[in-house]
């Protein structure tokens, strides 16, 4: 008899599978401990750590200009908005003065009896309609009309002076935006120029030490380059001037004149009065030596380097800008070779950094957050340019 058993179903053996799996899992594990043990990324060379700090500052100066931009900005905006509403203040107390006016008169006309055209004008839920029927200003005394005209003429000033004030508020709000962001973008930096230098050993530490004076070095070696060559040019323009005096003067004319004339020069002073403009801006530079850097400070006690150099030209009764984009457009433009005491010297191609030139290749500038207002060579960094304000 035939067997009703279902044939038995042959199960398929998984041992290759499960070998795959285990091997698949051991490769990723050897992977995993290859990657934990893969050798750190280099650390970044002294020189390269310079060369970012060094870049991390100027940024950092580019920031303060900002912010000082940003800051005088918000100052002179919130004297014209302070104004414009004490002009808004002004205006409305004189609309209500011309209010009044007219409530007197309408007031008068009721005790009369009779609500007057002047009363109707001035009740009116569109005062405007009503005003543009001619018929009224021929029915008004001639008071009246001027009392109407005023009370418009004040409406008028007010709404305008309301809207330039909501206006100027909207801007000083902008400015207030902007030098947020600055002073934010100022201590980033910085923080990040902190946290390089933390990071250093000591060893390291007195590399990069090595390194700036290095840098120092060179840039002095130039500094007498050119003081050489302006010593040598000055010489030349004296030896130049000699001779020409001892031509002026060596005339061998044999007339019998005797006159007994009395001129004087006419020379305008301009050589002098720059001199002593020059003298007195030294004199306030030397007096700020060994004060800190702060970024955003004018003195007295504190600086950054276009507070430095502004506050310098105003002891010599010279009034230049705040930052160092505006100060770059005060006076003439001057040569390196042709610097003089009291000339401002600006760098890098952002121009966010400036000093005052001293002569011999040297200048007096607040340096960077960290240091203090110092002498040291105009070629320290890469110059813009200069200029010689008054």
């Amino acid at each position: 008899m035939a067997s009703h058993r279902k044939p038995r179903t042959r199960v398929r053996s998984t041992g290759p599978a499960v070998g795959l799996t285990t091997a698949a899992l051991a490769s990723v594990t050897l992977l995993s401990t290859q990657s934990a043990l893969a050798a750190p990324a280099p650390k970044p060379s002294i020189e390269d750590v310079q060369k970012k700090v060094d870049d991390l500052y100027r940024q950092a100066g580019t920031a303060t200009q900002q912010y000082n931009q940003a800051k005088e900005a918000t100052t002179k905006q919130r004297s014209k908005v302070d104004t414009l509403l004490d002009d808004v203040a002004r205006r409305t107390e004189k609309l209500n003065e011309a209010r009044r006016t007219l409530g007197t008169y309408a007031a008068a006309q009721y005790r009369g009896g009779t609500l007057a055209p002047t009363a109707t004008f001035f009740l009116a839920d569109d005062p405007q309609s009503f005003f543009d029927q001619t018929h009224l200003m021929d029915r008004m005394t001639e008071r009246q009309t001027r009392a109407v005209s005023d009370f418009r003429t004040q409406q008028a000033k007010a709404s305008k002076q309301r809207a330039e004030a909501v206006a100027s508020l909207e801007t000083l709000t902008e400015s207030q935006t902007t030098l947020r962001t600055s002073k934010q973008n100022v201590q980033t930096k910085l923080s990040e120029a902190r946290s390089l230098l933390s990071k250093l050993t000591a060893e390291e530490k007195a590399r990069l030490a090595e390194l700036e004076r290095q840098k120092e070095a060179e840039a002095k070696r130039k500094a007498a380059e050119l003081a050489k060559k302006q010593a040598a040019a000055k010489a030349e323009a004296d030896r130049k001037a000699e001779e020409a005096a001892k031509e002026a003067g060596s005339g061998t004319g044999t007339g019998t004149d005797t006159g007994t004339g009395t001129g004087t020069g006419t020379g305008s002073g301009t050589d002098a009065d720059a001199s002593t403009k020059a003298e007195k801006v030294m004199a306030f530079a030397r007096a700020q030596l060994g004060k800190p850097y702060v970024w955003g400070a004018t003195g007295p006690s504190s600086y950054d380097c276009s507070g430095l150099t502004q506050a310098a030209w105003k002891a010599a009764g010279v009034d230049i800008p705040r930052t160092t984009w505006d100060q770059v457009n005060v006076g003439t433009r001057i040569a390196t070779a042709d610097l003089q005491p009291g000339d401002l010297v600006f760098f890098y191609d952002d121009i966010s950094h400036v000093g005052i030139y001293k002569g011999d290749g040297m200048m007096i500038h607040a340096p960077k957050p960290g240091a203090n207002v110092r002498e040291e060579s105009i070629y320290y960094m890469p110059i813009y340019g200069s200029v010689r304000p008054g």
